[in-house]
Order: C-alpha cells, then structure tokens, then sequence
C-alpha cells in the first residue's frame, strides 16, 4: 500500500496492493494495523454501499455537528470524487480536490471530518463503498450545491442526474456559518 497526501490537510490517496493470479484478485480494503501505520488510525462505525448509473452525481455532503470521516472505496466502475473543505476556519476553505477512482486502479480515498464530499459515475455502473468514522445523523445532514460557481469544480459528466436535495442545495455562501464551523475537527 502507498499513501500520499493530497493538496489538502488530512485527504490521502491510498494505492491498496492487488495480488493477481490466473484465477483473480485479491485486495485487502481496511486493514487496521496496516493503514494505521500510515496515519489512518480511525474507528469506523458503519459501511455504506451505493449503486448508481452513468451521469448521475451525489454530493456534495458532510455532517456538521457529528462530522463523518470516510474510506472510500469503487467495487466496480469509476467514478471522479471530489471533497472541498468546508471548515470555515481552515486556510484551505472552499478549495477542492478531485480524483479518479475505480474498481480497475484499486484506489482509496481517506476524507476526513470537516469535507464535503461527492462523485460523479464516469463508467456504465459504479458500486461505491465507503466506511464512516460516525453513525448517519439525518438532523445533522448538509448539502453543499455541487455547482457552486465559488468553488469552480470541474465536473466531467454535463448535465448529471442530481436528487432533489443536490439540485437545491446553498452555495457555499449561502450555507448558515454555524454548520461550517467545526469545533472538535483539527
């Protein structure tokens, strides 16, 4: 496994080892020992997994209060996944970061609290995994709009499929200040 800081405080980029022989692949996705020599020392406490087609985007979400760090993870597919800091104190607010993922490049991403984070399927069919450092809060949940001209993210699908949440989320600027604010994340 290779692990590389991205422009970024806290967001890796995780190269996970693929063992590959005539009958397959193997990939080990968390190994607590193993990541934790790397700085990735987290408990995680639930798994998600999504499925989505081609052109639809999801994003760009975070938790505040109850913020969720996230190991991400594409199963089948490619997606391009983003992750903005949304910590209005951080010298690196409103600044983004985008990566391609996939099944094929065996990628991780580390997203800790205090990002928004989306993708956007590039391929056919994503299956996308990602593990949270807390529970899902419904009351906790925020939206950033994901084409906030602000931020200038530069998607690669036009127009995706959004949820209504996504297509009517605030802008950057029009985010309440209070859910920006992260007391307990460095």
């Amino acid at each position: 496994m290779t692990v590389s800081e991205t422009a970024l405080p806290g967001v890796r980029l995780i190269d996970l080892d693929v063992h590959e022989d005539d009958r397959g692949a193997f990939t080990e996705l968390w190994n607590a020992r193993d990541h934790g020599h790397h700085g990735l020392d987290t408990t995680f406490v639930q798994d998600n997994l999504s499925r989505s087609r081609e052109g639809v985007l999801r994003g760009l979400h975070f938790q505040n209060p109850r913020p969720q760090g996230k190991l991400i993870s594409v199963l089948k597919g490619e997606v391009y996944d983003v992750v903005v800091d949304v910590r209005a104190e951080a010298d690196t607010f409103g600044a983004w970061a985008g990566h391609a993922l996939s099944a094929e490049n065996a990628r991780q991403l580390y997203v800790p609290e205090g990002y928004a984070h989306g993708f956007a399927v590039t391929s056919g069919e994503a299956i996308f995994h990602y593990k949270c450092t807390d529970f899902y809060h419904p009351e906790a949940d925020q939206t950033l709009r994901w084409d906030d001209s602000s931020l200038g993210i530069d998607w690669p699908v036009e127009d995706p499929v959004l949820s209504d949440k996504d297509a009517t989320a605030p802008t950057l600027d029009e985010m309440p200040r209070e859910a920006l604010r992260f007391d307990d994340v460095r």
